[in-house]
């Protein structure tokens, strides 16, 4: 008999049908045996009687976790029995048969609660178990609910998903990278990616005009509740546009997210607000304010752009240089004055109940323009030589061309109402970068490092 999922039950009442998952409670009750059988789909209750001799002697062995399959009768519940506060708590399956799968041990904790009350180096260690609860399930159900609409909208709007690769070339432009020694080029390394930034902005001199991606994304830096040294992001650029239509874009996408996936959910502006950042800094004293009228409610959502950025951090560097307020690919507002820590940029940021949840800007696609920028940040030629590639790109005809990247872990956070991205990420570090379950990072072995040509100090 082929097995087939405990939702697909719900109209299958007088017919036997196979079932196989977890068990996830054994309730005994006089003669009669009652367990809860779980799947990934739902939930359903069991019932063993005496009278099946076989089946009521494998029922007793059972234990919470262990993996069983079962085939039974399909049955309504008597109207005195139905459990209306749980999907399928009308029918019960009366069983014919089990087999033991694979039995299991104890687990460390308890799996039929949300789980917060567990330390959480515990729950990492073991996050093979901790994924089983129901709300990390759904959780992890809603991301892929959230990047396949994301796919699918952008998708149906001329863009084209194209995978940038995750070994290049550490220039300096930001946090620190995750460098990987090359084995077939001794004493040189690659890169792990910070963002696909420079490759995306590649692509519209490539003559893409509408690129996207999930990208994974890396930085060597502390993490905290809303950062992990491993994100995700959805990367997006576009050419031939305008600020705006970077904005509008966005915002009609997360609008239509939330009505479709979150339709409980209230945003309470639309269309969003555009705040001035000097006005926001001084109205709230950040550039991401939560600008929600009642901050306890989780179901609301403020959503709101924040443009007019500075190009430049407003205090020079102790060396007499600049510091890009955004990066330095971002393009200035007219041209650069002689101040420049005056000048504007057109930065975006995208702000959603406090977080910063997106980041762009319109690029700067003037080769003269780009080294004007490397020249006030104070790039030495050597500096400049890690960024020769793309000057030399946009010397070969680069259209006017912009975009975003938008965190995903963050807004999949905000929208399931968790407290940390950890909630969201199938297996997320600690907060100090660890991944407890695999135990890593970890040392490697004299053999590996010699073939790298590397020695431990």
């Amino acid at each position: 008999m082929q097995r087939i999922l405990i939702k697909d039950i719900a109209d299958k009442a007088g017919e036997t049908v196979k079932l196989a998952g977890w068990v996830d409670v054994r309730r005994d009750h006089g003669k009669l045996i009652f367990i809860d059988l779980r799947d990934a789909s739902a939930k359903v209750q069991v019932v063993i009687v005496p009278q099946n001799k076989e089946a009521y002697e494998v029922a007793q062995k059972l234990r919470s976790e262990w993996v069983v399959a079962i085939e039974g009768e399909v049955k309504k519940r008597p109207a005195n029995m139905v459990n209306s506060d749980v999907p399928l708590g009308d029918l019960e399956i009366e069983v014919k048969k089990i087999e033991i799968l694979n039995e299991a041990k104890t687990p460390v904790f308890e799996i039929g609660t949300d789980g917060y009350e567990v330390n959480e180096e515990i729950r990492l260690k073991y996050r093979y178990l901790d994924l089983r609860r129901e709300r990390l399930q759904k959780n992890l159900r809603a991301r892929h609910q959230i990047i396949k609409f994301i796919r699918d909208y952008l998708s149906e709007r001329g863009f084209t998903e194209v995978e940038t690769p995750l070994l290049t070339k550490s220039t300096p432009e930001g946090a620190r990278d995750f460098v990987v020694p090359s084995r077939l080029h001794p004493g040189k390394f690659y890169a792990l990616p910070q963002s696909p930034q420079q490759y995306k902005q590649l692509l519209m001199v490539a003559g893409l005009e509408k690129y996207f991606q999930i990208a994974k994304c890396l930085r060597d830096e502390d993490t905290r509740g809303d950062r992990q040294a491993e994100f995700t992001q959805l990367d997006l650029e576009m050419s031939f546009i305008e600020q705006d239509d970077i904005l509008n874009l966005m915002e009609d996408m997360y609008i239509k997210l939330v009505e479709s996936i979150y339709p409980d959910k209230k945003i309470i502006q639309k269309p969003w607000p555009r705040l001035d950042y000097e006005d926001v800094i001084k109205n709230y004293g950040t550039d991401r304010p939560d600008l929600r009228k009642d901050k306890n409610n989780q179901d609301e959502l403020a959503f709101a752009w924040i443009v007019n950025f500075p190009l430049f951090e407003k205090e020079k560097q102790e060396n007499g240089f600049y510091a890009p307020s955004h990066h330095m690919f971002t393009s200035p507002k007219g041209v650069l004055e002689l101040e420049p820590q005056l000048a504007k940029s057109f930065q975006h940021d995208m702000i959603l109940n406090g977080f910063e949840i997106a980041g762009g800007s319109i690029r700067i696609h003037n080769p003269y323009i780009q080294t004007k920028i490397f020249d006030l940040i104070g790039f030495s030629k050597e500096e400049k030589e890690y960024f020769q590639h793309m000057l030399e790109a946009f010397t070969y005809g680069v259209p006017p061309h912009g975009g975003i990247a938008s965190g995903i872990d963050r807004l999949i956070m905000i929208l399931q109402n968790e407290p940390s991205i950890r909630e969201v990420i199938a297996f997320p570090k600690t907060g100090d970068g660890r991944d407890l379950m695999m135990d890593a990072p970890a040392e490697i072995n004299k053999e590996q490092l010699k073939e790298l040509g590397i020695k431990k100090i």
